[in-house]
């Protein structure tokens, strides 16, 4: 090859500022050699007048992580995702699945996987296959998984095939969080994933897995492929809720213990819109956005439902309405009232002006004082105690739901994804934060309101750090990591015993371990009077008192 073809090959593309940051020159220095590899084998395709750029617009409408992700040896794998989005663009074609089993060898390099490569109708006859197209995260080392998910054939160990799925699709709010389920669902056990969104509103999701038999990889694709389009059809099926649909005069109504206005009788929270003010935009979501705004001179926020994704979002916003007109605690934000008739879709509540925790831990760039902490928690677990008797699973308790008024008091919101439990007590199918998130609801097992629980015990490290849980992984890294390796955030020295013990004990693995918000209560309290004790000891020269353990259920 003639050095200056090569020189050619290996620049910055065309209309990319020269000025680059540190990774976007890695994202260039590798579709670079993507390109030189493609054009260097017997790709047809990489010969075509105009591919170079073609293959430029491709990495530049994934994010940076997708270049910086990917297995430059395996630069036919960048075809193939190109080729699936390409296809995604078009209903008929999708969504576009991709199916193919790899080999992930352990750190030992052992060649075990072969074996079992060697025994499954999809291989086709070869003894080996390619390696996952990303990898697998080296921080929780999930490539030893591969090793350890072991059957028995006779007298020969041998792993069970490994595979890698590749699905691009219409990008949407909680894709990622449907299409775990819908794996889970077919018995396929999640490994490793990664996440790509384009610019342009699709997705790129690949996940390595486990749990399907040793079949032609062809009949796997067509079963996501079926399970995909069936989920898509039927948006709003739910074990638990039933779909909203419009009623006859455009007002909102759901069957069950949910929202329900009509022509004949209007709700007393049904507040006409021309009565609201918006004066300034707080943040904004997938599916709408929240305003400051006034209502009959009351300060107010307005959270206004995005009509773009209507059939989507009605089932969270009914289920949210049904839930605030229910409850009224000190530790809840208030509500006030709601417009359920198109166009004008908004839950209105109390204005709360010390915005979330999140936000306060971030501006005050760092964690709170523990007395600060206690106080804090007592406020969420109290809130959390009234909507646990109430039946009302939250399932999305974090940081960021918790705000603060002017008076210094915290109190839980946000109950797009809350339910009420269950008469079984128990519930199915995934949601929450995946950082927050319990075991159980990961893996798309039956959950009650200990999943509540042990989000509350990842909010305590939250205040605690003032850091987001896991910071160093994906979201999904980190919940294959609590799944699988019981994997928690790591508490600081120093921190105190008491904290210590609620924080493991709410994040227990099994969730009949775990305290109750009642006992929760308790147990703070006690923690907060000690603490108080045990500064008066030290402000008037005392030793500190012996920390006796804390009991669930101990008297206040």
């Amino acid at each position: 090859m003639a050095e200056e073809d090569t020189e050619s090959r290996c620049s910055i593309p065309a209309g990319f500022s020269p000025a680059l940051t540190k990774k976007q020159k890695l994202k260039v220095n590798i579709y670079n050699e993507v390109l030189v590899r493609l054009k260097d084998s017997d790709v047809s395709e990489a010969r075509q007048p105009g591919f170079e750029d073609e293959l430029w617009s491709h990495f530049n409408r994934l994010p940076t992580r997708y270049a910086l992700d990917v297995n430059v040896e395996r630069a036919q794998d960048v075809l193939m995702h190109k080729r699936l989005l390409h296809m995604a663009h078009d209903p008929a074609t999708r969504p576009a699945v991709e199916v193919r089993l790899v080999q992930v060898h352990s750190s030992s390099g052992s060649n075990s996987s072969r074996k079992a490569d060697a025994q499954c109708s999809g291989s086709a006859g070869k003894q080996s296959h390619p390696p996952p197209a990303f990898g697998l995260s080296e921080d929780l080392e999930l490539a030893l998984e591969a090793k350890k998910l072991q059957v028995q054939h006779g007298n020969n160990t041998v792993p069970r095939p490994i595979y890698e799925i590749t699905i691009s699709t219409s990008d949407k709010p909680k894709l990622l969080s449907e299409l775990t389920s819908l794996l889970s669902d077919i018995g396929l056990n999640i490994q490793e994933a990664h996440a790509f969104s384009t610019t342009d509103g699709y997705s790129l999701d690949v996940f390595v897995v486990d749990g399907w038999e040793c079949e032609e990889t062809e009949r796997l694709r067509q079963t996501l492929v079926n399970v995909i389009l069936w989920s898509e059809k039927n948006p709003c099926l739910d074990h638990n809720v039933m779909p909203p649909v419009l009623g006859p005069d455009g007002g909102m109504k759901v069957t069950g213990d949910h929202v329900s206005t009509s022509s004949e009788g209007k709700d007393i929270w049904e507040i006409d819109s021309s009565l609201l003010t918006y004066e300034k935009k707080i943040a904004s979501g997938s599916n709408g956005d929240l305003y400051q705004g006034t209502f009959c001179g009351q300060d107010v926020a307005i959270k206004v439902l995005s009509t773009d994704r209507l059939n989507e979002t009605m089932k969270e916003f009914a289920q949210e309405v049904s839930i605030l007109r229910k409850v009224r605690h000190k530790n809840v934000v208030q509500f006030i009232g709601a417009c359920t008739k198109p166009p004008n879709l908004c839950i209105i509540t109390e204005f709360l002006s010390g915005g979330s925790m999140y936000d306060f831990l971030r501006n005050q760039k760092g964690a709170f004082s523990l007395q600060s902490l206690l106080k804090v928690a007592v406020d969420v677990s109290r809130g959390m105690k009234y909507l646990h008797q109430n039946n009302i699973i939250h399932r999305d308790l974090k940081a960021a739901n918790l705000l603060m008024d002017g008076n210094g008091v915290v109190k839980v919101a946000d109950f797009g994804i809350a339910r009420v439990q269950a008469q079984s007590g128990v519930m199915t199918a995934e949601t929450g934060t995946y950082r927050w998130m319990a075991p159980e609801v990961i893996e798309h097992k039956p959950y009650d309101n200990k999943a509540d629980v042990f989000s509350f015990g990842i909010v305590l490290w939250e205040l605690l750090t003032g850091k987001l849980p896991y910071e160093n992984l994906t979201p999904l890294q980190a919940a294959l990591g609590v799944v699988k390796k019981g994997l928690r955030p790591p508490i600081p020295k120093h921190t105190n015993p008491m904290l210590v013990e609620l924080m493991e004990s709410c994040w227990q693995h099994d969730s009949s371990l775990r305290p109750e918000f009642s006992d929760i209560v308790n147990m703070l309290r006690q923690m907060t009077r000690r603490v108080a004790d045990e500064r008066e000891d030290r402000r008037k020269g005392k030793s500190a008192k012996v920390v006796p353990t804390l009991r669930h259920g101990s008297a206040e």
